[in-house]
């Protein structure tokens, strides 16, 4: 099993550092970081325990020593590099995961948002696709208690459209 936790770090260094930190507590293979800080003075974030990704509106921080082999998939993005890492993963003798990992926030002059972007039939295919992130958007299908849906067609199409399943448990996923 290949264990993944998502962040949106809110462009705050320190949430960083200890969204990094809570994946060595809880031994995550792969943490997927979206809304990272600027450089401080020229000072780059890295940490001993994962060799980091790094786009501009997202990280995905793979555990040094973990076995995994990866393989970041450039191709399925088509234009959305800043916003979206694709990466397939597994473990020896292992199906291969690939885990998305998506700042997805609408563009207020195209109104188009970086998921929509992406290679989706390419996503699910042949793999068991994993899609982290910050989605911006609010529906009572993965959230039961929101009141109003906000920015949430796009999502539960795709969801309809390559069988994917939501596995998330309720908790928010930014401060």
């Amino acid at each position: 099993m290949i264990r993944v936790i998502q962040h949106n770090c809110a462009r705050s260094y320190e949430w960083t550092i200890a969204a990094l930190e809570m994946g060595v507590e809880r031994r995550a293979d792969i943490v997927c970081l979206q809304e990272l800080p600027t450089e401080r003075g020229g000072i780059g974030i890295s940490h001993s325990a994962y060799e980091i990704r790094k786009r501009k509106r997202v990280w995905t921080a793979i555990r040094r020593g973990s076995g995994l082999v990866v393989d970041e998939q450039t191709d399925l993005s088509r234009g959305a590099n800043e916003d979206v890492i694709a990466t397939d993963v597994r473990k020896r003798r292992e199906r291969i995961t690939r885990i998305v990992n998506i700042y997805d926030q609408q563009n207020t002059h195209s109104g188009q948002r970086p998921a929509q972007k992406l290679n989706w039939q390419r996503v699910s295919w042949q793999c068991s696709p994993v899609l982290a992130g910050d989605f911006n958007a609010h529906s009572k299908r993965w959230d039961p208690k929101w009141q109003v849906q906000r920015d949430a067609a796009f999502w539960e199409d795709a969801i309809d459209e390559n069988g994917l399943e939501i596995g998330h448990d309720g908790r928010p996923t930014h401060h």
